[in-house]
């Protein structure tokens, strides 16, 4: 991708468990301050230790038909309106044919979902809620966002597991550069911190009751979490046409499939590899141009090896590597987009922040782990990953301004 086609990110927007905006969310990532804590809601499950997204207001969700909406909506509406102050975007101005919807999630409204599987057990049929499916199916968070904001283009979401923001980041620069739009609201969201969901990922052992610790010798699991993260793209042309500020640019995307199993990553890192360097070669650099890497790095044994021993074979001059997982937790299909936007910070700030909860890095990795403190670097292009059940794998790589 030539340097002039790629699209521009003008805004992001982002709501976790550190706090309800942007600012909130990214002091805890710069300083590695862990938010994982004992989720009274889960007390009495075999793991009950989650990155819940604290209670918040937002002018966006005191509109009549929000106090319907599933916390995964109502997540990524207040990200989704961040992004675009910042960009300073008004949906009124707008020619709103030429916008787009493009949105990631792993599990969608199961909030919704738990509620009328109860209603229907205990009172029957007539106590289940006329607003279930419209809080429930998948694509309700991107369709509450078109609504909202009076976005008439295309309106898509997207499942790829855990790689689901990062997925979606490619699909809305393909929507740009096919000239189907002017305008991308990329938003990941997620809100899985139902009983139903975290006793599914306690049995298949990928949870920890301890704390989220990437790349640390003593890693056992991620820590569930919920937010939401929203990057406003832009063909370049058209930002530089009402004179936004270009945060970054989207310069690389690569995307692959495993086909190996479906919750275990290859353990060659094949696939993963792939999606890396697609994602260079999309963006014509070498390896050696990246400057930091925004890892996957989710605290999982397995996934961190697969991770680490993929990074070393690509990155032999060992650029620094943060995940964001240490502070935030795993915000599964959200994680891409909340990273990315990350990244983007990371880059205007010329900072890589430290990997939360990481005390003593697996020497067998060798990679270069940024912890203890946020590290200084004022390097332009950085990659973020983005690795999901069934293999999914996404890249993406972003150049500064």
């Amino acid at each position: 991708m030539s340097a002039a086609s790629a699209p521009v990110v003008t805004g992001v927007g982002l709501v976790t468990a550190a706090g309800p905006d942007r600012d909130t969310t990214w002091a805890a990532v710069r300083e590695g301050r862990p938010t994982a804590a004992p989720d009274p809601r889960l007390r009495d499950l075999p793991v009950s230790l989650t990155c819940r997204a604290p209670e918040f207001d937002h002018p966006v969700l005191r509109r009549r038909g929000t106090a319907t909406l599933d916390p995964v909506a109502r997540l990524a509406l207040a990200a989704t309106a961040q992004a675009l102050e910042q960009a300073g975007l008004d949906p009124a101005e707008w020619d709103e044919s030429r916008v787009a919807v493009v949105a990631g999630h792993s599990t969608g409204g199961v909030h919704s979902e738990e509620a009328a599987t109860a209603r229907l057990a205990e009172r029957g049929p007539g106590s289940v809620s006329a607003y279930f499916l419209t809080g429930y199916l998948i694509n309700m968070a991107a369709a509450a966002i078109a609504l909202r904001f009076g976005v008439t283009g295309p309106t898509v979401a997207l499942s790829t597991a855990c790689a689901s923001g990062t997925t979606a980041l490619g699909a809305a620069r393909d929507l740009l550069a096919s000239g189907q739009c002017d305008i991308a609201l990329v938003c990941g969201a997620e809100s899985p911190l139902t009983r139903l969901i975290v006793t599914g990922f306690t049995q298949l052992g990928a949870l920890s009751n301890h704390s989220s610790r990437p790349f640390d010798a003593e890693r056992d699991g991620f820590v569930i979490a919920e937010g939401a993260g929203t990057l406003v793209l832009e063909r370049a042309e058209h930002a530089r046409a009402r004179g936004a500020r270009s945060l970054a640019r989207l310069i690389g995307y690569g995307a692959s499939t495993d086909a190996h199993h479906l919750v275990a990553p290859d353990p060659g890192g094949r696939g993963a590899e792939r999606a890396v360097r697609a994602a260079l070669a999309e963006a014509s650099l070498l390896p050696g141009d990246v400057g930091h890497i925004n890892a996957h790095g989710t605290s999982t044994p397995r996934n961190d090896a697969v991770e680490g021993a993929l990074l070393r074979r690509v990155f032999p001059h060992r650029p620094p590597v943060t995940s964001a997982k240490g502070a935030l937790g795993h915000t599964l299909g959200a994680a891409g987009a909340i990273e990315a936007a990350l990244t983007v910070l990371a880059l205007n700030e010329g900072t890589v922040p430290p990997t939360a909860g990481l005390t003593e890095p697996d020497k067998s990795l060798d990679i270069d782990v940024v912890r203890g403190g946020a590290r200084a670097l004022r390097e332009p292009i950085a990659l973020s990953t983005s690795f999901g059940f069934g293999g999914h794998n996404a890249a993406v790589v972003l150049a500064k301004g």
